[in-house]
């Protein structure tokens, strides 16, 4: 059937592009239809794994091992689908594809151009992401908005993609709304000039979501039908929500759905929401409210703190908070606020140390993680929060303190955390970025362990994205000093899950299982940490 929906932005980034995407895969899923996403960004860097959190958000590695931006996330979550490293792109991978077949005169001799031939790069990754989901729709998110200079090659593949094929191909314009304080009045006027510089790429939207802190009312949606030539009930309302998974039964009051399998020519299956309903509904009525401190150094911008670099750990709390009908009320804490670790610990219910990278913070992890495993809070470590945790270990219980990791202190008497040995090739010939070790590995789990008995399960496979591993050399000292290793890999030879006995909570790993939590099915240790901190 092959059909396309191209979602675009207007007026600001982050207006909720890849929640509308996932949202509206969602509710065409929920129709019967075979459906996937992909997300085009239009920077220069081959992936996102050598960006800085701050810079662009989370990195979300898939199963094949692929780092990409965090609407790959939401995708997954949404869909309940695994996504892969076929449904990525950006301006670098797509370029450096085509100087790669160039030099290997894939061209046949052709003068090898921008346009067409940079277009038609897109327009075959999207097919092959199609090919290999099986999709009946493809939806393709365009990062940024349509007004940057960096996303007329990718406009022009959608163009030329509806051109080919009209009736196959609709497009979307994901729009912001303002309301000035001081007008108190909702805004047409940047939509409709986003709407403009759309059609100045040759694209008509065929739908535009106006996304604002209110509905949008219907004197507004006359007036954005009127002067962006879609009909009234083509523009959908979507307003500011505490929760993001009530957006797909938003889009379903619309009637979104309906309308695109409208303009496809289409028929879809009666949708069931019953669970999905159940989800939205538990989260707006929670028995009780956690606090969880998150220690983290990627939340510091400016004036602002910036949630997004952890996206999927929020979202995997709020999964496993949701099932068991809790509200999460997050604490961010900064290891940038000059040593009052404990003092901002000191009425939370759980603490979560996240992924990071380097040495800037981790003395203050460390602290935190002693005070979690002294006061007996229930404690999660994430991929470095695992690191940190062993470290803590080390000094405190093994006797071994002068302990660190050779990322932090490469002079350390004591690397408890050393980098893994086909790693230190790529360091020393600088080659990082897609280095490390990434995707989808199998875990062997300790029979009688807590992390056996949430999983409820001999093996699983979980996420990696990391260069640095526990130290085998120390194995045996941290071991009898009382750490319990429960997670190993297949040939025992790296550590992927520790924990402490004696404790509510208090397990490590060296995996995200972040990654692989959903709405409808919460990761089974970000289940036993919210229980923990909610009997706390």
């Amino acid at each position: 059937m092959s059909k396309y929906i191209f979602v675009v932005g207007g007026v600001m980034s982050g207006v909720g592009k890849g929640i509308a995407t996932a949202s509206i895969g969602k509710i065409l899923q929920a129709r019967g239809f075979s459906v996937t996403a992909v997300k085009i960004d239009p920077y220069i860097n081959v992936d996102a794994g050598t960006m800085n959190p701050v810079e662009h958000g989370e990195v979300f590695v898939t199963d094949d091992g692929d780092e990409t931006d965090q609407d790959i996330g939401n995708y997954e979550r949404f869909l309940n689908v695994d996504i892969t490293s076929a449904n990525y792109m950006t301006t670098g991978r797509v370029y450096q594809t085509v100087i790669n077949r160039e030099r290997n005169l894939e061209f046949g001799g052709k003068c090898v151009e921008v346009v067409p031939h940079i277009p038609e790069e897109v327009i075959r990754r999207i097919k092959l992401a199609e090919r290999r989901s099986r999709a009946d729709i493809t939806l393709i998110e365009i990062g940024g908005t349509i007004g940057e200079y960096q996303n007329i090659l990718f406009l022009e593949a959608a163009r030329m993609m509806h051109l080919k094929n009209p009736k196959d191909v609709l497009f979307v314009l994901v729009s912001y709304l303002p309301i000035p304080y001081n007008l108190g009045e909702m805004k047409t006027k940047p939509t409709q000039y986003a709407t403009r510089s759309l059609n100045s790429a040759g694209i008509q939207p065929n739908f535009i979501i106006a996304r604002a802190a209110k509905k949008i009312d219907a004197p507004r949606k006359k007036k954005i039908s009127v002067f962006c030539s879609v009909s009234k009930e083509d523009v959908i309302s979507a307003p500011d929500t505490k929760n993001i998974y009530e957006v797909p039964l938003t889009f379903v009051k619309e009637k979104l759905d309906l309308r695109i399998i409208q303009k496809f020519g289409l028929k879809g299956k009666p949708p069931k929401w019953n669970d999905w309903k159940k989800l939205v509904a538990s989260s707006s009525r929670p028995k009780k409210t956690i606090r969880v401190g998150i220690v983290a150094k990627y939340i510091d911008s400016g004036s602002f703190t910036l949630s997004d670099s952890y996206i999927s750990v929020i979202e995997a709390l709020k999964h496993a908070s949701s099932k068991e009908g809790v509200r999460v009320d997050i604490r961010w804490i900064s290891t940038n606020n000059g040593g009052k670790i404990n003092e901002e610990l000191k009425d939370v219910h759980g603490i979560i140390i996240p992924q990071g990278w380097g040495s800037r913070g981790a003395e203050e992890k460390i602290k935190a993680i002693t005070y979690a495993r002294e006061k007996k809070i229930p404690y999660l470590g994430l991929c470095y929060g695992m690191q940190m945790a062993v470290i803590e270990y080390a000094r405190n219980k093994a006797g071994l303190k002068d302990a660190n990791s050779l990322e932090v202190n490469p002079k350390t008497k004591h690397p408890v955390i050393y980098i893994m040995p086909e790693q230190e090739k790529y360091l020393k010939e600088k080659r990082y970025g897609g280095t490390i070790r990434l995707g989808a590995y199998p875990c062997v789990l300790k029979k009688g362990t807590l992390s056996a008995e949430f999983y409820n399960a001999k093996r699983v496979n979980e996420r990696h994205r990391h260069r640095y591993e526990v130290n085998p050399s120390y194995r045996e000292r941290l071991e009898k000093a009382g750490l319990v290793i429960s997670g190993t890999s297949p040939d025992n030879r790296l550590v992927e899950i520790i924990e402490l006995k004696n404790h509510p909570f208090f397990i490590g790993t060296q995996f995200h299982p972040e990654y692989k939590s959903r709405p409808l099915n919460p990761h089974p240790l970000f289940l036993g940490f919210v229980r923990a901190a909610a009997r706390r």
